[in-house]
């Protein structure tokens, strides 16, 4: 199971919207550099400006609205005539490139260490990977959890609404970051696993 799987109700919400950017011209790439430029410039700003702890709220409402867009670019594409092999590149290598920039401010955080902040990073990186080599296989484009790309946003989400509260965290929550590392790990292990039986290949090593 994955938030991912919620995806097609909020597509529908956002349909309206879809068509009237289309008819403003809006294409689906400009969507996708968009949310990733303001994904790196929010997240390299809490990183290196260390703002008050205040300002990590920031962070769930842009995960909230990058969802949006990432909803938006793809409906663009598909529902519009705008895919293109441009466009795949860019939809996987932004995620990726998000991410790593929103995960990046926590490392800042006590009491996670950013030895596994860093791990997250990594292995959200190869998780969309694997994902993304679901075709080179014969199967489709993998977003299997129980750590996808939604589950990640609602996580840290979370995590930013808390600090900007002021919350203390308590000790113990320095093994949130590796657990999410090996909930991250399993995410790829279930992708790979899925592509091979949809592919119809049986695993060998």
């Amino acid at each position: 199971m994955s938030i991912y799987e919620l995806k097609p109700r909020f597509q529908a919400l956002l349909r309206p919207l879809v068509v009237r950017l289309h008819a403003a011209g809006v294409t689906a790439n400009q969507v996708t550099l968009a949310a990733c430029a303001i994904s790196v410039a929010l997240g390299l700003w809490l990183f290196f400006a260390a703002p008050r702890a205040g300002f990590f709220a920031l962070i769930p409402l842009w995960m909230f609205l990058r969802m949006a867009f990432n909803a938006i670019d793809g409906m663009l594409a598909r529902e519009h005539g705008q895919q293109s092999a441009l466009g795949a590149f860019l939809n996987e290598l932004t995620d990726v490139l998000s991410d790593a920039a929103l995960y990046l401010p926590f490392a800042l955080v006590a009491p996670f260490h950013p030895f596994w902040v860093g791990t997250v990073i990594v292995l959200a990186g190869l998780s969309e990977f694997t994902g993304a080599l679901g075709p080179t296989v014969g199967a489709s484009r993998r977003y299997d959890g129980p750590m996808g790309k939604s589950d990640r946003a609602f996580v840290f989400g979370a995590l930013g609404l808390y600090v900007a509260l002021g919350w203390p965290l308590p000790g113990w929550a320095g093994w949130l970051m590796p657990l999410l590392a090996a909930l991250v790990a399993w995410t790829i292990v279930n992708r790979i696993r899925r592509a091979l039986a949809e592919a119809g290949t049986r695993p060998t090593l």
